[in-house]
């Protein structure tokens, strides 16, 4: 099988007041005043309609400022020794992001949101819209924080 290369294009910058790694939130809905805001670059605001139809987003981000991965990693809350798959760690084979924030509100070519755990000047890759028709697993389970459950 031939692979084929994977060229990524941001579509815009994503802006929050997180200048250094130690201040971002583990997870963004865990934090306190962590807004931020994305400017869309001009080619693509049109593809921004109706947006503002859904109260959370998916932003799926460049973790710019990730160097390097390690297939194993320690996890930070639980101290134990995973696949980094099993983990949301930035160093990974392909540093991608995702979160999900909710949307505060768009004027032109920026999207104000909450929930932001990323830093100033992270490369946006893509939006999609959270639907909770279709993306809670209410079934779902994980090694997760046990304040996640019911």
């Amino acid at each position: 099988m031939i692979q084929r290369q994977i060229v990524l294009q941001p579509i815009g910058i994503i802006h929050t007041d997180f200048t250094t790694k130690e201040n971002i939130p583990r997870q963004g809905r865990l934090g306190t005043n962590n807004n931020g805001w994305v400017e869309i670059n001009p080619e693509f605001v049109e593809g921004l309609d109706r947006l503002t139809e859904y109260s959370h987003i998916f932003l799926i981000f460049d973790f710019n400022q990730s160097e390097g991965f390690n297939l194993t990693q320690i996890t930070p809350n639980h101290h134990q020794q995973k696949g980094v798959f099993a983990t949301r760690s930035p160093y990974r084979p392909n540093p991608i992001g995702l979160t999900i924030v909710s949307l505060e509100r768009i004027e032109g070519n920026k999207i104000y949101f909450s929930g932001a755990d990323m830093l100033d000047g992270t490369p946006l890759l893509d939006i999609k819209p959270y639907s909770p028709e279709l993306d809670v697993y209410t079934e779902a389970k994980g090694n997760g924080n046990s304040h996640f459950r019911n």
